[in-house]
């Protein structure tokens, strides 16, 4: 029942994004985690405002549509017409080459440049899109119940094991519920996992298995999760790889300590507003480094198009560098544009924690791991995160152990090397 339940659910997205038939239409299937697409509408408006023989439909789907559906659609030769997605590198071959068709390629080369690999065909110099911000992990103290709490919060070279522990002293003074939360998310614990040394890549440039590094931090992640010092709802929620963020948890005061991102500033400027204070804490260290991982979502042509004229119409739009700016002051995003962000930001909001976030996060930028700056553009880190999502889920949730996840994780892995064309 479960099974057709998701068939039908995946077929009515399907109906919902297919490619547009008609002369003039552009689907864009989009998810939010704040404002932007909000955002989005108003600029899009005025696309079509200027350009009256273009119809633009915007379709707000949920994350895990993106993540788990599209890729469907996109293997049948359908989908939208433009996506927000953040698998970028792994589902490329479905991505237009946009570089015949945008007014001017070089533009899009010297400001998007940086990223394009991420979601390009490997060997290609294929324009696919771009980012529509550029995001790190990082973590999120809820200041104003560690200050109720009298308990310091830890300094700028703090460990996993100093955050737990001031994070359960806070949890045990104030009765909340669960000391941390870190996101239902193979991207969220790659950071930690590298941080203790954890190395994905193998020297033929495939996956290697699970090492000591990454069986260091998950293991502590699991006894924190049977301990009551992480949360388990987050983790066992949810079945398989998708995707479940502890946001709301920390929104509504039920952690202390919360491993995320920067792309929840505006969402905590906005509906946080001024219930407690909050403040962004980088990454914390682990005996190899202090890493966050970077990554981003970007806006991408889909191939299977029928306009693929008037999708570059869009795509030039929405990239130009007054709409990127606008876009990005007003969403909190940090944009990917390098004109923009040479000329600088002026970010739209009152919000003073959100300003100071904004800047630990592009700080915290410059100090990334090699290997965290590689999987981006790497075509396996997908692979790796679901595997570890789906494993460390059920081995959180008791159904199988440490050793018997690692195992599993590898053979998942394996598995999909071995049915892939890479």
């Amino acid at each position: 029942m479960t099974r057709t339940r998701t068939m039908l659910a995946a077929l009515a997205v399907g109906l919902l994004t297919s490619t547009a038939a008609l002369a003039g239409d552009v689907r864009i299937m989009w998810y939010s985690d704040g404002v932007e697409g909000e955002v989005l509408k108003d600029l899009i408006d005025r696309f079509m405002k200027d350009n009256p023989d273009i119809k633009v439909t915007i379709d707000n789907v949920s994350y895990s549509v993106v993540r788990e559906q599209l890729p469907v659609q996109l293997e049948a030769g359908n989908g939208p017409d433009i996506a927000r997605v953040t698998n970028l590198k792994a589902l490329s071959k479905h991505w237009l080459d946009l570089r015949p068709l945008v007014a001017n390629a070089a533009y899009w080369d010297k400001n998007f440049g940086d990223q394009a690999d991420w979601m390009r065909p490997d060997g290609t110099d294929q324009i696919s899109g771009f980012m529509t911000q550029i995001t790190l992990t990082g973590g999120f103290a809820n200041k104003t119940l560690f200050e109720q709490a009298g308990v310091a919060m830890p300094g700028k070279e703090a460990t996993w094991d100093d955050w737990a522990k001031a994070a359960k002293q806070v949890a045990e003074s104030q009765q909340v519920p669960f000391p941390m939360a870190l996101d239902r998310s193979g991207h969220r614990l790659t950071a930690p996992d590298i941080a203790f040394g954890a190395n994905y890549i193998g020297a033929d440039g495939k996956p290697a298995p699970i090492d000591e590094g990454a069986k260091a931090f998950i293991s502590k992640f699991i006894s924190w999760i049977e301990d009551g010092t992480m949360s388990k709802d987050v983790w066992v929620s949810a079945a398989g790889s998708t995707y479940r963020a502890g946001a709301d948890d920390f929104i509504n005061g039920q952690v202390a300590y919360y491993y995320s991102g920067s792309w929840q500033i505006p969402n905590f400027s906005t509906k946080i507003g001024t219930n407690f204070d909050w403040v962004a804490t980088g990454s914390p260290c682990g005996p190899a480094n202090c890493t966050g991982m970077p990554g981003g979502a970007g806006l991408v042509a889909i191939k299977y198009t029928k306009n693929p004229k008037d999708v570059a119409k869009v795509m030039d739009f929405l990239a130009s560098e007054p709409v990127v700016k606008e876009f990005s002051e007003r969403t909190l995003f940090l944009p990917a544009h390098k004109g923009v962000i040479e000329k600088g930001l002026d970010f739209k909001t009152d919000d003073a924690q959100a300003k100071v976030a904004l800047g630990i996060f592009v700080t915290a930028s410059t100090s990334l791991a090699d290997l965290a700056r590689k999987l981006p553009g790497w075509a396996w880190s997908d692979t790796i995160y679901g595997a570890l999502v789906t494993r460390v889920s059920q081995a959180a949730a008791g159904e199988m152990t440490l050793d018997e996840a690692y195992a599993r994780i590898d053979a998942d892995i394996a598995a999909k090397v071995k049915d892939s064309a890479l």
